[in-house]
This record gives structure tokens, sequence and C-alpha cells, in this order.
């Protein structure tokens, strides 16, 4: 079965190269110039002029390219963890959707790509997408974030904005719009100065951020992430610092000893029991465990997009949320 397999992937990569070619054959009397040159997650990667049949293969990628106002430059995307923001929907309608999940080989192959971008190192498994060197080695540049790559050892140590704010600029870079790129890292940069002169007033309550229930069990943020990150930039200390994950398992009887000041709570739009903002923390004022943490007591609540938890061009948003909730909880407090 391992054979077949890999034969697949294999056939369907020659497919792609087949589609491929001409691409890169029209492109050989591109002047040098124009070629961009970048380094993404230790891959070397040439982009030949500015792509035409951009590929995003998942949300976090397709929100950066429409952000950009870029939409005009897709052929596809996929994979919706969530509700596109809605100052981008109705950019997104028009643009096509290979699959709900990860696209196939050869899902990609058809779509006829000359560069390929992912948030999600999962995105360019072999059961999806296909690994990024086999697109390399077919001319297709495919870029992936510096937050989850291949290899772990080149992750950043700190998962925060400047690597998101980096790939900002790359990604502008490469579609030669290199000022759509300046003005909204610029913005993005004034909300963070903004939240960081704030987080002096927060009296740094303690933060737990809660993502969903697996089995029963909540999974909170642990100290190796954007949550954690986040919550430090806003003026907060992590519940649950101590936990070696960006996001981990704990126990309900856990959250109840450490009794945060204040629960993030992630808003799954995914259509799960439980999921949502709203089942949360129902559960949280009903259950016997939880409904007598002072968060819950004290209705210091705050409902955030699961999608901006994690980095993304979106998680600045999660940014000024939290800080506004925590300004609100030291006024309180005064």
């Amino acid at each position: 079965m391992k054979t077949i397999l890999i034969t697949s992937v294999a056939l369907a990569a020659l497919t792609l190269a087949g589609c491929a070619s001409p691409t890169a054959a029209d492109r050989s009397g591109t002047d040098p110039s124009s070629a961009t040159s970048l380094t993404s997650c230790g891959m070397p990667l040439t982009v030949s002029a500015p792509p035409e049949r951009a590929v995003t293969l998942e949300q976090g990628a397709t929100e950066v390219m429409l952000a950009l106002g870029l939409q005009d430059r897709m052929v596809g995307t996929s994979y919706l963890t969530d509700a596109v923001a809605p100052e981008w929907r109705k950019a997104y309608d028009d643009v096509p959707v290979l699959a709900d999940q990860y696209p196939t080989t050869e899902q990609l192959r058809e779509a006829e790509p000359d560069f390929v971008y992912s948030m999600r190192a999962s995105a360019f498994a072999s059961e999806a997408a296909g690994s990024r060197q086999e697109l390399v080695d077919l001319g297709v540049p495919a870029y992936l974030s510096a937050n989850d790559c291949e290899d772990p050892a080149l992750v950043p140590d700190e998962v925060g904005f400047d690597a998101i704010l980096d790939e900002v600029t790359d990604i502008a870079r490469v579609f030669g719009v290199d000022q759509r790129g300046r003005d909204l890292v610029a913005e993005q940069r004034d909300t963070l100065e903004q939240v960081t002169a704030a987080a002096s007033d927060t009296r740094k309550p303690s933060v737990a951020w809660l993502y969903s229930s697996v089995n029963g069990a909540p999974v909170v943020a642990g100290g190796n992430g954007l949550a954690d990150t986040m919550g430090r930039v806003a003026g907060a200390t992590n519940a649950f610092e101590d936990l070696d994950a960006q996001w981990g398992e704990t126990s309900w009887d856990e959250i109840a000893q450490r009794d945060p000041d204040v629960i993030v709570v992630a808003d799954l739009s995914r259509g799960l029991p439980g999921d949502s903002a709203d089942d949360k923390i129902a559960q949280l004022r009903s259950d016997a465990v939880t409904k007598g943490l002072s968060a819950v007591r004290d209705d210091h609540l705050v409902a955030v997009p699961a999608t901006e938890l994690d980095p993304s061009v979106r998680s600045i948003d999660a940014l000024q949320t939290v800080s506004t909730a925590l300004t609100a909880y030291a006024e309180e407090r005064r």
C-alpha cells in the first residue's frame, strides 16, 4: 500500500509539472529584475514575476491575500475554519473554493497555480496538496508561514506579531504590492503600540484562554503560543503559562484551582456541540465546578473568533479585543 501511495503522488506531481511548464516557459523572457527571491521556512524561493494564479490552502493565508486586495490574483482557496471576516467576505465569494478542507494534489493541479501559500505545514502533507519541495521542483513557489514550519527547529521561539507582519511584507513583495503591505503593517503596528501603552495600567490580571473541549477536557493556551504572547503584550499573565504547549488539555478542576481573573473564550463556527462562545459560556455558568470562578461570577468572559487566536492577519483584532477587556477589568478594580 505504501508503494502505491508514493507512486500516486509522483504521478500527480508529474501531471502538475505538465500544467506548470507552460507558465514557466511563458516567463522565460521576463526581466530578471522583476524576480523576487526569499526564504520560507528554510526553503529558498524565486518568484520570477508577480503571480497571477495563486492558490491559498487554508483560511489564514486566504485572509492575508484578501487584506492585501489580491483576490483578483487567486484561482483557488480552501479550508475555512471560521467565518471570513465581514470586510473581506464579498471578495472571498469571488474566489473558487477547491475543497472543503485541504485540496488534493490533483485538485491543486487542476487550478494550474503559479504560487501556493499556506500558514499550516499540514497543508503540504502527501495526502493533502503534496510537499513544498515537489511544487518548487515543478517551478511553483510554495510559501509557508514561519510560525508553522515543517521543521519545528525553524519555528521562532516566540509565536508573535513580528513574524506575522514579516509575512505580510513577504507576500506584498511577491505580488508587487509593496505599498499595500507597508500600509497594512503600519496600521497593525500602530495598534500594537496602543495596546502596549495601555498594558501598564492593567495590573496584570491572570487570564485563561479556553479554546475547546475534547471528550469533556478543556483545551487551554499554554506558554508556547500566540495567545500567551497576546496576554503579555496586553498586560496579563497566562494562568497556564507552565503548560508546555501552544494549546493543551487540562481539567475543569485545575481551572477552578487557578481561578483566573478573566477567561477568553474562543468562538468556533464549525458547528460542533460546545464550539460556540455562547455554548462555552453557558457551560461555565451552569457547571458546578466552574460557576463559582471569579471570572464567571464577575462576568469577565471575553469572546474572540477562534481564527483570530491562530497567527494571522486577524490576530491583531483579538489582541485589541482582549486589551479593551483588560483595561475595563482594571478600571473596575480601581
